[in-house]
């Protein structure tokens, strides 16, 4: 019998070790796909010639689609059993991987991030689901301890990888990386993985309730995204604003009156649980946001290759490894809440030091500040992970599992977009204010200018054209610095966002204290 009992009888105590194996390799090739692309957006725009609000889009695509899907998981572990499911989301994952691959243009490329999104929206939950359902209570948060390296440390070596195969082929290979994990995960799934015992009918899908999801999720990013380039009081974003707050109503008020919802609000009754969720927005919003900053950065204005951008990611991932189990065997003895805070004052402090980071940066400088963000990570994890579902009944733990990464990747998609409208508009904004000071009575620009013009002439420049070498120059070096500032300004809010955290992690503690008479 494939049963989670039967599965016991058949291994012993192991099983619940290639349970975790098992869903550990599903969970990485699904999520090497989440940020590899990060180090592959300035050869993608400028192999189809797309803008930087345009190519982030392959990021925020994909995590709106694994956004939506999340609250799918539970409907299709009671549909179909966790095997199938996950068998499945792998399937479908791998035909994404293969379109992303071949695809002739910047919209077939963004359909087959969706694609996968989709998939990797399904698997994470399960993975989750099961390991709740293989772990006592009592080891739960050490689980996530370990369930939490594969999640964060494919992200850190996927682009070191995904960077190597950019240098020595071209950016299209990073499609193909999860498709071997994936083939894997097929083949574990159905030797470890158990089948659906329920009998009957299949429960009926929440068709409204995706539908309304979606068309909130695609409206609030489309017009997020295309706001600055149209004008943010302009027809067209105002009406999609308008139709995501209608869809998000719509979507509550459905969610609550459907006999099958997708999303049961029951969830929210639990303080711990609602606090809990508030927290994961923020922690996605921010962590998202800044594994989208750090690699574009290095890449645009110190002039890394993709490989050293993704370089700069594996101490980090290396570190985790360590911090994980840790932090996660912590979590079943320490109160959530403290782990919570002091992973969130980590982050804040790693972006507050990035805050300062200039084109003169040393490599070993960033790459220990963004250590510091990832021990506070490998903190809080494991503790808002364990800590937000050990206070939910077990009918509405696969519920609760898929809400929780819903909301913590609703945060992501909502973080790289609204940071990508931000830097944009901050470089526009330094550059105006720098261009203002560039003026006959500035000494310095005078100085920069003579400068310029004198090795324009020593290089053999004739006379005419000296002069507006010199002015070249200086427009790029105001360019330069003006998106240096934009950077700066996005990783205080990064800093800011995770600062704004404790609060709700406060609320989280107290709510967690009281029934457990701490």
């Amino acid at each position: 019998m494939s049963s989670i009992e039967g599965l016991f009888d058949r291994y012993g105590p192991s099983y619940r070790w290639f349970a975790t194996g098992t869903v550990m390799i599903a969970t990485i090739a699904v999520v090497l796909s989440t940020t590899i692309v990060n180090v592959a957006i300035p050869d993608v725009m400028g192999a189809f010639g797309i803008s930087q609000v345009q190519a982030q889009w392959l990021s925020t695509g994909f995590l709106a689609a694994m956004t939506a899907t999340m609250l799918v998981t539970d409907w299709a572990d009671r549909a179909f059993g966790q095997r199938a499911t996950m068998v499945g989301a792998l399937a479908i994952f791998m035909a994404g991987s293969v379109l992303g691959g071949i695809a002739p243009n910047e919209t077939v490329l963004t359909v087959a991030r969706v694609i996968q999104g989709a998939a990797a929206g399904v698997v994470q939950p399960l993975a989750m689901i099961l390991l709740f359902q293989v772990f006592p209570p009592n080891q739960r948060g050490a689980a996530m301890g370990i369930f939490g390296i594969g999640v964060v440390l494919a992200p850190a070596l996927g682009p070191w990888i995904g960077g190597l195969l950019i240098d020595a082929f071209s950016w299209r290979y990073v499609f193909y990386l999860g498709i071997p994990f994936a083939l894997i995960g097929i083949v574990l799934s159905n030797l470890f993985l158990p089948v659906r015992t329920q009998t009957g009918p299949r429960p009926g899908f929440d068709w409204g309730g995706m539908v309304l999801l979606c068309l909130f999720l695609a409206s609030i990013l489309n017009a997020l995204t295309n706001a600055q380039r149209l004008g943010w009081s302009s027809d067209p974003i105002l009406l999609q604003f308008a139709v995501a707050a209608v869809a998000i109503a719509g979507f509550i008020w459905w969610e609550t009156t459907t006999a099958r919802p997708m999303l049961d609000l029951r969830l929210f009754t639990s303080v711990p649980f609602s606090a809990a969720s508030l927290v994961a927005f923020i922690m996605g919003a921010g962590l998202f946001g800044s594994t989208y900053l750090v690699p574009l950065f290095v890449q645009t204005i110190q002039g890394l290759t993709p490989t050293q951008a993704g370089l700069l990611l594996m101490p980090s991932g290396f570190v985790l490894v360590v911090v994980f189990p840790i932090a996660g065997r912590m979590s079943d003895k320490v109160p959530a809440g403290y782990l919570i805070a002091a992973g969130m004052v980590l982050f804040a402090w790693s972006s507050w030091l990035t805050a300062s980071v200039s084109v003169d940066t040393a490599f070993w400088t960033l790459a220990w500040w963004v250590v510091i963000s990832r021990i506070g990570l490998g903190l809080l994890f494991p503790s808002l992970t364990a800590g937000s579902l050990k206070v939910l009944p077990r009918e509405l733990v696969a519920q609760g599992s898929g809400a929780i990464n819903f909301i913590r990747q609703l945060g992501g998609a909502f973080g790289v977009n609204l940071l990508a409208v931000f830097l944009e508009r901050r470089t526009v904004y330094h550059a105006d204010g720098l261009t203002a000071t560039q003026t006959s009575h500035n000494p310095a620009t005078m100085d920069l200018l003579g400068t310029v013009s004198g090795i324009a002439k020593a290089g053999g420049l004739p006379d005419y054209q000296q002069l507006p070498a010199a002015i070249q120059f200086l427009s790029q070096m105001i360019a330069i610095q003006a998106n240096t500032l934009a950077f700066h300004d996005g990783f205080l809010i990064v800093m800011l966002v995770f600062l704004i955290a404790l609060v709700p992690t406060w609320m989280l503690h107290r709510a967690q204290r009281k029934p457990h008479g701490q």
